[in-house]
């Protein structure tokens, strides 16, 4: 899969997205100062939401249109909330503009066809399908029939529903497909991330596999990328101290710029299958021990334990010929502190 150009694999650079959700406060100028932040902490993107409270719920006030417990938002009316969060539509545009004049790739989660129409007149390079929009098919398809790369969350998913939206995906022509190992809980325990599904996800379905991220920290994303992850989503905040509805599972600047530094830290500690000697290595392999004469012998003298000991550093004959000079006799007289070698053991 490509973004912008930007090839999303295994092996290729870990696709780092920031996700600005509710933390702009309604303040376009706010907005702004979280895509640079972005910029400067090492994201590849950032991500916005296209929605309104009307195309996500009614406004109604009945117990099933309120937020139950187990959530930050426990007990919130669910219009009223997304009304709190939406990201204005007319800032939209200018911020696609602002931020491919910083370098940075803009696209946005649609969550009804009105949005993905909205978007596509942006010239967005792609696509991200949210956890709770994964079971919509008609969305799915709506999306992938732009022929742009799609980006689809799993939170919440059991196999049998990926299996349906993926489906869903390629049936509509969607050939450019992401998916993101995700629990949705806000903010989700690392207990309950289950992070070994993401290689599983790559081999069951062949695509590119990476992680939406909640948890309060950097461990998890970091563990993903060691397990083949391709993509990292984090939510960014200018600060968790100003209110808001994503706020306090949200990374601040100096911690998602720590976070994309120890992403990129553990690609190159990654590497490849190697058992070859490095060139850091090089240079310690002399401490390793071998076989020293540890006490003056003269010709004819018999080799003991004594007098030939497994010491450091690694001049002389490795330590696995310990038996073989053992008991056999010095061909010549030797110095403490003498390497041991072949030439030195007499026939």
């Amino acid at each position: 899969m490509k973004i912008s150009g930007r090839l999303i694999e295994t092996g290729a650079p870990c696709y780092v997205i920031a996700e600005m959700s509710a933390n702009h406060g309604q303040d376009f100028e706010q907005a702004v100062r979280i895509l640079q932040a972005a910029k400067a902490a090492g994201a590849d993107a950032i991500k916005l939401q296209t929605y309104t409270p009307d195309t996500l719920t009614i406004d109604c006030d009945n117990e099933h249109f309120r937020v139950g417990k187990g959530t930050i938002w426990a007990g919130r009316k669910l219009c009223e909330l997304y009304g709190e969060a939406f990201t204005p539509w007319e800032w939209q545009p200018k911020l696609k503009t602002i931020a491919a004049g910083i370098g940075l790739d803009c696209f946005s989660t649609p969550f009804d066809a009105t949005a993905v129409d909205f978007l596509e007149a942006m010239g967005v390079p792609a696509h991200k399908i949210a956890s709770f929009e994964l079971v919509d098919h008609a969305l799915l398809q709506r999306v992938a029939r732009t022929g742009k790369p799609i980006i689809m969350s799993t939170g919440m998913a059991t196999l049998e529903e990926i299996e349906e939206a993926v489906r869903a995906i390629r049936d509509a022509g969607g050939m450019q497909l992401a998916l993101m190992k995700c629990t949705s809980a806000y903010p989700a325990a690392p207990e309950e991330m289950n992070l070994r599904t993401i290689p599983d996800l790559a081999q069951r379905f062949g695509v590119p596999v990476g992680l939406s991220d909640h948890t309060l920290g950097i461990a998890a994303p970091v563990a993903a990328v060691a397990l083949g992850a391709c993509l990292v989503e984090k939510h960014l905040t200018l600060s968790r101290q100003t209110p808001g509805p994503d706020s306090a599972f949200s990374l601040e600047p100096h911690e998602f710029k720590e976070m994309v530094g120890a992403i990129r830290a553990a690609e190159k500690a990654l590497g490849r299958v190697n058992y070859e000697l490095t060139k850091g290595e090089a240079a310690t392999r002399a401490f390793r021990r071998s076989l020293f004469v540890v006490e003056d012998v003269k010709a004819g003298d018999v080799f003991t334990e004594k007098n030939v000991r497994s010491i450091r550093p690694g001049h002389g004959l490795p330590p696995k010929h310990l038996p073989e000079v053992l008991g056999r006799k010095a061909a010549r007289n030797l110095r403490r502190g003498t390497p041991l070698a072949w030439e030195h053991v007499s026939r």
